[in-house]
């Protein structure tokens, strides 16, 4: 593993370990975080669809952009439950992250912004 991509997956990985710990400060119950924890990878369902269909599906539920807002509305808000879900999907995306699993591209599943998946010398982009 280079250099480069170990320090990427390493941040990753502190991003999954503050949103864990994060979730432990909102005391909404671990039953919630164990039934939603692989939620986001439901999407892989619409690949049956084609994978560019399935790319966009997956994409859209493996970005930053939504749980981000939805952590600070959940916030700001003073609703935990919606800061718990937040959390949980971040939790989710940095796990993939952190193991080498990218955004799809639409040429297949195995294809990611990180290199295609199951070739470890592709894991990350120059």
């Amino acid at each position: 593993m280079k250099t480069l991509d170990l320090i990427v997956r390493l941040e990753w990985a502190v991003v999954a370990a503050a949103a864990i710990v994060f979730y432990g400060a909102t005391g909404v119950s671990w039953w919630l975080f164990a039934l939603l924890i692989l939620a986001p990878d439901l999407s892989m369902a619409f690949y049956l669809a084609g994978p560019r269909f399935g790319a966009i599906a997956y994409n859209a539920l493996h970005i930053l952009i939504v749980p981000m807002v939805l952590l600070v509305a959940g916030h700001l808000a003073g609703n935990a439950v919606g800061s718990a879900i937040a959390l949980i999907w971040i939790a989710h995306i940095a796990i993939d992250r952190a193991l080498g699993y990218g955004l799809k591209l639409s040429t297949g599943f195995q294809d990611t912004h990180l290199g295609r998946i199951g070739r470890k010398s592709e894991t990350l982009n120059p």
